[in-house]
């Protein structure tokens, strides 16, 4: 989809993906090695009770599957930001994780008309229905037609 296929209200959900403990400490060890992500003994001992998958590896997951949705990659040109990052629940070994994006906002750039700003806010739930992440995001899209 392109900048002018958007409008708010519009919803969208994307495929499922299962974190296994390897996948989560794997990930931990390269990019967060807080004990709670890559020792079993010290993330038992912590306040989560076991293992849990870093933020970042949530968030990065979350983005992954919604690049596989496909909903607006043909049109993508970047993005400025991310506003309103809250990791709500942990994320545990076997956990299966899915995304809904809604739009907020749609709006054509003033200064160039090939493109535009959408805000799309996500949310990320495990397989019970918990959502266990949320953020909003802006996408810098290209325009069907420049008008």
């Amino acid at each position: 989809m392109f900048l002018d296929d958007l409008e708010p209200g519009l919803a969208f959900e994307t495929a499922s993906r299962t974190l296994s403990e390897e996948d989560i400490v794997a990930f931990a060890r390269l990019y967060d090695p807080q004990p709670f992500h890559v020792d079993p003994a010290a993330a038992a001992a912590s306040p989560y009770g076991g293992i849990i998958a870093s933020g970042f590896h949530t968030m990065l997951t979350a983005f992954a599957l919604t690049l596989e949705a496909n909903v607006w990659n043909e049109a993508s040109l970047g993005s400025p930001g991310m506003d309103d990052i809250r990791w709500l629940a942990p994320v545990r070994p076997g956990d299966t994780l899915s995304v809904r994006g809604e739009v907020l906002s749609v709006a054509p750039s003033r200064s160039r008309p090939d493109r535009g700003r959408a805000e799309i806010a996500y949310s990320v739930r495990n397989a019970q229905g918990v959502e266990v992440m949320r953020y909003r995001c802006i996408h810098i899209l290209a325009r069907r037609q420049a008008t």
